[in-house]
């Protein structure tokens, strides 16, 4: 019942939420801007929302998601990166299949990766990402990109602030 504005696939159970704070009217702003954008293929799975329950996180096991990074998507990252430009992921499930395709190789298929603290990116630069409940993957993923001390600092804000947590909620965009 709620999707982005760019969904092209039926295929996952949720939409990649971060990505519902695109309208066209930023798809605009953003190409005004000079800003390029490109688009990934994410079958979003109820792993995404399944809590952490290891005790050491290492010894959580993430659930798989389908994900497809088409060539006109590949041939974009890979101007910008000839460039020096910066690759911004929207979304911890798109940053998840972007690392999946740098680690891999692998330019379609299932996603097992799980980004926590100690991972190194290989690929994205910067992430929008909403903000997330404690205990759950997609907000070790946020600690393993700006480090759990500039996270918590954040979040401490964001609740100052009355910011709204989950997938109509806020969003923050890490540098």
């Amino acid at each position: 019942d709620y999707q982005t504005v760019y969904a092209a696939r039926p295929g996952a159970i949720a939409a990649p939420t971060a990505g519902l704070h695109f309208t066209a009217e930023v798809f605009k702003a953003l190409a005004d801007a000079g800003i390029r954008t490109a688009t990934v293929t994410l079958h979003i799975g109820p792993g995404t929302f399944a809590p952490v329950r290891a005790v050491e996180i290492e010894s959580h096991t993430m659930e798989s998601e389908w994900y497809t990074i088409a060539p006109a998507t590949q041939a974009a990252i890979e101007h910008t990166r000839r460039i020096g430009g910066r690759i911004i992921a929207v979304g911890t499930s798109s940053t998840r299949a972007l690392e999946s395709w740098a680690i891999t190789g692998d330019v379609e298929g299932f996603t097992g990766l799980f980004i926590h603290p100690g991972f190194r990116f290989k690929l994205a630069d910067a992430m929008l990402t909403n903000f997330h409940m404690p205990r759950t993957t997609v907000l070790a993923l946020a600690m393993a990109f700006a480090g759990r001390d500039q996270i918590l600092a954040a979040y401490r804000e964001a609740i100052r602030h009355r910011y709204r947590f989950l997938s109509y909620g806020d969003a923050m965009l890490i540098l």
